[in-house]
């Protein structure tokens, strides 16, 4: 008996198969990772080159080639991440406090990320604002276009900030990331890290941009004027299972 098996797809890859979901039936109820791609890889030849360089998520968490997963899963095939829906100022409903970590389709306030760091002990307060370029590579940029798996997005920004409180105690981090289209000059990330000390704020603040790079599941399209681009991860092969040194 077949399974129907739910798998949805984001950024360039639906934008490759014209869809945002596929929906093969299998006589397996499980498979590996691994073996979910090759299977999809045999059906799409044509587009196994992407499909072998994707992760597979699990109900909201990467899983590697080797993991199990499941027709009844909730599944999403990732293509490289591209190195940053809710209101921001809506109460967390678990710990009842304003979330430090979101994604939103409006404006972003550096300020406002600022103010859900700052603490009295701390004596350092930083922010680091990335905004959409006009130029890159000799190519004209008209806008930027920024897609999420938002759920899953949002709980990779507050993993960052728990790394970060792992490796430099008391410091604090937010992190706020646009999605939807950003114009020229406007911002596309926050973050905001407060610390006792300038260099842990320093140190956590390069941190957090380079995992977003690698572990946070958004993606950039770059409108230039003479066509479109996906950008996806650029620093070498992507494994957002590995850890930064």
């Amino acid at each position: 008996m077949a399974n129907r098996w739910t798998i949805a797809l984001f950024a360039g890859l639906a934008e490759r198969f014209g869809t945002r979901s596929l929906q093969p039936s299998w006589e397996h109820e499980s498979l590996t990772a691994g073996q979910l791609k090759r299977l999809l890889a045999e059906q799409f030849p044509e587009h196994a080159d992407l499909l072998a360089i994707c992760f597979v998520a699990r109900n909201q968490a990467y899983a590697n080639d080797e993991a199990i997963v499941e027709s009844a899963d909730e599944l999403a095939l990732l293509p490289p991440v591209s190195g940053g829906s809710g209101d921001s100022d809506e109460l967390d409903p678990v710990s009842g406090s304003i979330p430090r970590y979101w994604i939103s389709d409006k404006p972003l306030d550096t300020g406002e990320a600022l103010a859900r760091v700052y603490h009295p002990d701390h004596g350092a307060a930083i922010a680091f604002v990335g905004t959409t370029r006009e130029w890159t590579q000799g190519k004209r940029t008209v806008t930027l276009q920024y897609e999420a798996y938002v759920p899953m997005a949002e709980s990779a920004l507050a993993r960052i900030g728990d790394e970060i409180g792992e490796r430099w105690p008391g410091t604090l981090c937010a992190i706020a990331h646009r999605i939807g289209t950003v114009g020229i000059g406007e911002i596309s990330v926050v973050i905001a890290v407060s610390s006792a000390h300038r260099a842990d704020a320093y140190d956590a603040s390069r941190y957090a941009i380079e995992r977003l790079k690698q572990v946070v599941p958004i993606w950039k399209k770059e409108v230039y004027e003479d066509g479109t681009e996906w950008k996806g991860h650029q620093l070498g092969p992507w494994d957002p299972t590995t850890s930064l040194e």
